[in-house]
């Protein structure tokens, strides 16, 4: 063993003292990303980890660095982006990543991203449209 591999392995036994712990954050982070798009709570991800709300939030963000509803709503945003992107309407994402509200969500999606949905999916056509036609005039060429 080289001595980088026996510092990896010091540090790691040092940050990640606890392999039951870890196992039971990635498990969590999993089911998030598996289920984002349904009505989950932190009852139900400590539920679905057999573990405390309390304990998970602690533990979420000892490995995360941040919440499992923060880490939640990032995880809704990334995936609405991917659906605006496609021609989704800002209703259809809204519903479609789990959001009750659209205007809640456009309100979140604004905050996170700097501008409204509508905005973002008219910047996605548009940059799409001009590298197609960049694509389009070289073929010509």
């Amino acid at each position: 063993m080289t001595f980088y591999e026996r510092e990896i392995n010091r540090i790691r036994a040092t940050v990640y003292a606890n392999r039951g712990q870890l196992d039971t954050v990635i498990g969590i982070r999993r089911h998030i990303n598996d289920h984002f798009d349904t009505g989950l709570s932190l009852d139900a991800l400590s539920h679905a980890g057999f573990i405390s709300k309390y304990h998970l939030l602690r533990l979420f963000k000892k490995y995360y660095g941040q919440t499992p509803k923060q880490y939640l709503r990032d995880k809704r945003i990334e995936q609405s982006k991917l659906c605006l992107e496609k021609g989704m309407s800002v209703a259809e994402t809204c519903y479609a990543i789990g959001w009750e509200s659209p205007c809640s969500f456009s309100t979140l999606f604004r905050k996170k991203t700097g501008c409204s949905p509508t905005t973002f999916q008219k910047e996605q056509f548009s940059q799409y449209r001009f590298n197609h036609k960049g694509e389009a005039l070289q073929h010509q060429i």
